[in-house]
């Protein structure tokens, strides 16, 4: 007996399959809608467990997981090609130009480094599409202007003024940058060196290493700053690579300890949890500036997914550490999935349109190539992208990605410790506030105290003394030369170098009002006996070398040795003198007293009282007792009256009024005559009458004679050009040796003439 069938089941069974039906229909339609975009990534993927091209890839593709998972409904799917540049420039714009010309991406993710961004860049403008880098960070790329080019990373330029206030805040005057020999170094010592001009902070020497030095050369780099250059401030913006290996190396020299100040950017302090123990251990007490990203639930729950398929994809990077590569890498990528999206509204094509330029190039893979349909509204989508990433506020401005917060570390032990914040508006602080601003509404801060405490290297907690200990050299001065302008002493007992004299003075007075406490030691340029060492150009020789930091002494400044060094502003005249005998020409007898008048001025002066005598007695013998009389009375009375005026001891009464003009006019002159003649008969017997007795230096040639010289003085070569012969120069120590010189004279060995001045 057959047996009917269940009416109900068969209405359910034809609803299910009416169900299912309709379920796969509509996925096969949206599966039909979904667009896809390629894009390629050209990285570096095989250089290393640490490298930011690994690590970047895995975030690339957890981005797209996590994106497209999170929105489903998007009709848009990106396709990630890529391309190993295995780290060489030639490789990447190769696999650029290939992406571009056979695959028709969208857009390229990368470049890794600057050199490899600088040729895509120029790929992309001429294809018109977006060329994405999360880790090329050198300010140079910006000169390019290109709207296709966008850097997903912190530009290192942005933390040129947050290092700079660190320099201000501990009041450093002086920094030496060490940077890496490349486009990568040089594209930051350009902005570096404006902005500590800027704020007065002098840049004394710019220290480049190649990326190929070995240790021999990185020891001998180190040793010429810590030995030439005074200050022991030090910048380092370096791959830490040769980072770790430039600090390996000046632990090993002595320059990690007490005294030195090492601040490192953001190149290797984004990469501090990569690094081993011992590199950890040769960098205590080293001050780092990064990019701040702050610490959310989102991007700690990112880390522990991120670690755990990184290590299941690659067991053998189990130490791989993550870093901010990866989140830039992330979020550069949900960007331009976002705005892939946002062009793919409507279109159903991502294509390209074929090019009328053709290349000046002919080589067959430069041919002329297309430029992408969307490339410009693609371009325009991701600057107008923003969104909460991994890094916080993802916002792009002129293609640049805008992070204007940096934290300041330090490094202790096997670790690190934040000790503050900087940011533009407000510089250094502290602490943060719950968005991320500086919680304070004070004025822009430069100052330590807005820092926590800081362990410098020697593990010390006082600010270090950043100014190491000038060598001073002074040239050696016999005890009898000259001791008030410069006496140099030899102390056995302390071993050190004693100087004094007015030249000191200058110098201690200039060092005691500087703003900071400048450490130095004075040294002799002297030989074992305690003579002099050389000349005074034999002193500047050694200062040029790098022998002393500083010269202080009667040291004239000369055009040849201004090609050397540097000269302080002249404190006293200088000038070259000629000394030579004189001759006093004074000659004393019993007839000096003649001496003060001339004849003529004797014959007139006598001539004088006649007359006077003569016109008293005109005038008086008339009406006057006293001039009458015979007439040999009269004329004596008369040649008296006359004489006895110049002792004022007239003892005639004069009558007539007229008589009394004459007598007061010749009183008068009598004064001038008298008070004349003592002068002169004083002078001619107390004063020295002396003249040299050579004038002219021809003559010392003509006869031969010696010429005396100070030791070690520029003044040998002046004498010299003069056409003296070496015979003719003879040297001298001291004042006392030079006055025996001369008592000698040019007959005795001695010399006839002193050309002197300072050395």
């Amino acid at each position: 007996m057959k047996k009917k069938g269940n009416p109900i089941s068969f209405v359910y069974f034809v609803i299910c399959m009416v169900t299912c039906w309709c379920l796969n229909d509509g996925i096969l339609a949206q599966r039909n809608e979904t667009v896809v975009v390629k894009v390629g990534a050209v990285l570096d993927i095989s250089n290393g467990p640490n490298a930011a091209g690994i690590i970047g890839l895995s975030c690339i593709n957890m981005a797209l997981s996590d994106f497209y998972h999170s929105h489903s409904h998007y009709k848009t799917r990106i396709q990630i090609i890529v391309k190993d540049s295995h780290k060489d420039v030639v490789t990447a714009a190769t696999h650029a130009l290939d992406l571009i010309k056979n695959e028709e991406v969208q857009a390229i993710i990368g470049p890794t480094t600057t050199m490899e961004a600088n040729f895509m860049i120029q790929l992309g403008d001429k294809a018109q599409i977006p060329i994405v880098t999360f880790s090329a960070t050198s300010p140079s790329l910006a000169s390019f202007q290109s709207p296709y080019f966008f850097q997903i990373s912190q530009n290192d330029s942005a933390q040129v003024k947050a290092i700079t206030s660190i320099i201000q805040a501990f009041g450093w005057k002086q920094v030496v940058p060490i940077y890496i020999d490349n486009s990568f170094g040089e594209g930051l010592i350009h902005y570096l060196a404006n902005v500590l001009q800027e704020a007065n902070i002098q840049v004394p020497y710019l220290s480049a290493i190649s990326l190929s030095a070995n240790d021999h050369v990185i020891t001998r780099e180190l040793q010429k700053i810590m030995t030439t250059i005074p200050t022991r401030v030090y910048i380092v913006h370096m791959s830490p690579n040769l980072g770790t290996k430039l600090f390996t190396l000046a632990k090993k020299i002595g320059m990690m300890g007490e005294g030195y100040v090492w601040i490192v950017t953001d190149s290797m302090a984004n990469l501090f949890n990569s690094l081993n123990f011992n590199v950890w251990e040769s960098m205590e007490g080293v001050i780092g500036v990064r990019t701040y990203i702050p610490r959310t639930k989102k991007l700690d729950d990112f880390r522990v997914r991120w670690k755990r398929k990184f290590i299941s994809d690659n067991p053998t990077l189990f130490n791989t550490k993550f870093n901010i590569f990866g989140i830039w890498a992330y979020d550069a990528t949900i960007a331009l999935a976002m705005a892939i999206e946002k062009v793919g509204i409507g279109n159903t094509k991502f294509g390209y349109n074929e090019s009328n330029t053709s290349s000046n190039y002919y080589m067959p893979n430069f041919e002329k190539f297309g430029i992408a349909q969307n490339g410009e509204k693609l371009s325009e989508a991701l600057s107008n992208t923003s969104f909460n990433g991994l890094s916080g506020d993802f916002n792009v401005v002129d293609g640049k990605l805008q992070a204007s917060i940096f934290e300041i570390i330090n490094v202790i032990g096997n670790g690190e410790k934040r000790v503050g914040f900087w940011t533009p508006n407000k510089g250094l602080a502290r602490n943060l506030d719950m968005k991320g601003l500086i919680s304070k509404n004070s004025i822009y801060s430069s100052s330590k105290n807005d820092l926590r405490s800081i362990i410098w290297p020697g593990d010390m907690y006082s600010i270090p003394p950043i100014w190491k200990k000038l060598k001073i050299g002074v040239p050696a001065r016999h005890a009898d030369n000259y001791p008030e302008f410069l006496r140099v002493t030899y102390d056995h007992n302390t071993n050190k170098t004693q100087a004094t004299g007015f030249c000191i003075d200058v110098f201690k007075a200039a060092v005691d009002i500087l703003p900071y406490n400048l450490q130095y030691e004075f040294f002799q340029f002297a030989k074992a006996d305690g003579e002099m060492a050389g000349t005074y150009n034999e002193l500047i020789t050694q200062l040029y070398d790098g022998k002393y930091d500083a010269v202080v002494g009667d040291v004239t400044i000369i055009a040849n040795r201004s090609n050397y060094v540097d000269f302080t502003m002249p404190y006293t005249e200088s000038g070259v003198t000629m000394v030579v005998s004189m001759k006093d020409n004074r000659k004393k007898n019993a007839w000096t007293f003649l001496k003060p008048l001339t004849w003529d001025l004797w014959v007139a002066s006598v001539g004088s009282f006649v007359l006077f005598g003569f016109v008293v007695w005109n005038l008086e013998h008339k009406i006057n007792d006293d001039f009458r009389g015979p007439p040999s009375y009269q004329i004596g009375t008369s040649l008296w009256f006359s004489f006895s005026t110049m002792v004022y001891a007239h003892r005639e009464k004069v009558v007539s009024n007229l008589t009394r003009f004459v007598t007061v006019v010749w009183v008068f002159v009598v004064l001038i005559l008298v008070q004349s003649y003592t002068a002169s008969l004083t002078s001619m017997l107390t004063v020295e009458q002396l003249s040299p007795t050579i004038t002219d230096v021809n003559q010392l040639i003509r006869n031969k004679m010696n010429v005396g010289y100070p030791i070690g003085s520029y003044v040998y070569g002046i004498v010299k050009n003069l056409g003296f012969s070496d015979s003719q120069l003879i040297a001298y120590q001291s004042p006392k040796e030079f006055h025996d010189l001369f008592i000698k004279g040019s007959v005795n060995g001695g010399v006839s003439k002193r050309i002197t001045t300072c050395s």
